[in-house]
């Protein structure tokens, strides 16, 4: 992460990328390659095609370090969020809305996507195109297929860049992104550009690195297609009742918005929105912190990425950036370090729960997993796990 921006990358894996079976993987790199070739001809593409695009590829380490490197995402929601949402960028963000308002308008008509939630993707995933990684697209996408952890994601994108190549779209020597692979303003995977690329600017391009307007229809067009919800709102901070049920909390639960507003929560800055959305209330570092109500959309935002701290800071600043005020951070309890995040982990594991991968990040499985055995435990269930929790597990 830097001082100001952050390539999301893969971060959590994005739920475009659904894997459908095991791809072939490891091994001697250069055979791997080969393979990838092979592939290629059975699929129809040119072999001479091919040689010339993987001609040069590389193994890159430096992917691999970064994609087992992601400690960022154990940082709380309250601290996580201060780190990326400043004064700078909510001023950049707002120029940039006035400076593009008939791309957004457009995209509003086309889509019903708020200006402020493409904003808030662009300023998080390339500080509003300033830095969109200087790995080898290319090489980086290779070297993630050749890995096995997760070669069914990857592999395909490697095929999908290869059309784009065929297109005159992608240069497999200088096409450069983040270390997981997406390219562009508001970075995209070789599929998602295939299926999504929009030409925004009338150019006859889709340019997804140095045209904004073409970076933000593609990113909205692909919001879209993951189910977003024409002119609906996404997520809103809320006051809560004396006495609530903190178990209903989490996005396991939903109720519409009417029921919620007759057990007592109310918007905390005008109004909630339609009685009949269903919604879910989140309280992302527990009864003592911040509140919000999660409308549909809010589930959009992993079919991007997978991160719940992420999402929630996403959202929240797509909401700052259309007027909200900053969020009452209230007194949470202290939350568990890394190391302590992966022992709760292993005992919830143990006890039978699907927390995912043990990697110490508070993510949803693990947060429901929380809920449940506070509750089991005669403990406020708001799925904010801490050391009291712990020391009885």
């Amino acid at each position: 992460m830097r001082a100001v921006h952050f390539s999301i990358g893969l971060s959590l894996l994005s739920a475009t990328m659904a894997p459908a079976q095991q791809a072939p993987c490891g091994g001697d790199f250069s055979a791997f390659v080969g393979q990838l070739a092979q592939d290629g001809v059975a699929r129809g593409h040119d072999p001479a095609t091919i040689q010339r695009f993987l001609s040069d590829v590389r193994q890159d380490p430096a992917v691999l370090q970064r994609d087992r490197g992601q400690g960022i995402f154990q940082t709380p929601f309250i601290e996580f969020s201060r780190k990326l949402i400043s004064q700078d960028r909510l001023d950049r963000g707002r120029r940039l809305a006035q400076q593009y308002d008939g791309v957004f308008s457009q995209i509003e008509r086309n889509y019903g996507i708020a200006r402020g939630v493409l904003l808030a993707f662009w300023a998080f995933e390339t500080d509003f195109g300033a830095f969109q990684g200087d790995f080898n697209t290319l090489n980086a996408l290779v070297t993630l297929a050749h890995d096995c952890r997760r070669p069914e994601i990857f592999r395909p994108q490697i095929f999908a860049a290869l059309e784009l190549y065929e297109q005159g779209a992608f240069d497999p020597a200088t096409t450069t992104g983040a270390w997981a692979g997406e390219i562009g303003q508001v970075q995209m995977l070789p599929r998602d550009i295939l299926e999504n690329g929009v030409d925004g600017d009338g150019d006859g391009q889709v340019r997804l690195k140095a045209s904004a307007p073409d970076a933000l229809m593609s990113g909205a067009k692909m919001l879209a297609g993951l189910g977003w919800r024409h002119g609906e709102p996404w997520l809103e901070e809320v006051e809560l009742p004396e006495g609530m049920d903190w178990g209903l909390s989490g996005l396991e639960t939903t109720r519409t918005v009417a029921e919620w507003e007759r057990l007592g929560v109310r918007a905390r800055d005008g109004a909630l929105d339609d009685g009949r959305l269903e919604a879910s209330i989140l309280l992302p570092q527990g009864k003592g912190g911040p509140s919000f109500i999660a409308y549909p959309n809010f589930r959009v935002y992993f079919e991007w990425n997978q991160s719940f701290t992420y999402v929630m800071t996403a959202a929240y600043f797509a909401t700052r950036l259309e007027g909200a005020p900053v969020y009452e951070a209230g007194t949470p309890a202290p939350g568990l370090s890394g190391e302590q995040m992966q022992a709760l982990q292993r005992a919830l594991q143990a006890r039978g729960y699907d927390v995912g991968e043990i990697d110490g990040i508070l993510g949803a499985g693990t947060r429901a997993a929380v809920r449940d055995m506070q509750s089991r435990l005669g403990l406020a269930a708001d799925g904010w796990p801490t050391q009291e929790l712990l020391n009885r597990l």
